[in-house]
């Protein structure tokens, strides 16, 4: 796997932040924090962020968000009890989709990058975004 474009390794281009704690509970055998933990806090953010986007009460009862794929890439361990800060904003936006791109920095430091694609789901089909739900997530576009 080929290593993220340097500004993803900046907190700068994202437009949103969220701290998180680390937990004993996370770490693997070696004393550091697992895969699981670090897609657990990657999940965090990514709903903080959705969440930004439009209020819950707002959408369309027929209307569904879901994960149709996730790439995390571990750049460094990750230590209990430091904090992490997890950045996150829109990489993409599609016809019925759009990809939330984030990174994971402890310390001061990049540990790890996630892109996650979300699909829009109406009726239980793909259909195209709404033009309110674009608008919102052209406001949280990374500045690469």
């Amino acid at each position: 796997m080929a290593r993220p474009d340097p500004w993803r390794l900046d907190t700068a281009p994202y437009p949103v932040s969220d701290d998180f704690q680390t937990r004993f509970q996370d770490l693997d055998v070696n004393g550091h924090i697992n895969n699981v933990a670090f897609a657990a806090l990657f999940e965090s953010g990514r709903v903080l962020l959705n969440r930004r986007i439009r209020p819950w009460a707002e959408r369309p009862a027929n209307e569904r968000t879901m994960v149709a794929s996730v790439e995390i890439t571990y750049l460094a361990e990750g230590n209990f009890p430091d904090p992490v800060t997890i950045t996150s904003g829109v990489g993409r936006i599609g016809t019925s989709s759009w990809t939330i791109i984030q990174a994971m920095f402890q310390g001061g430091h990049c540990i790890a990058t996630c892109d996650a694609v979300i699909v829009c789901r109406t009726d239980g089909e793909a259909r195209p975004l709404r033009p309110e739900m674009a608008m919102e997530l052209g406001k949280l576009l990374v500045s690469a």
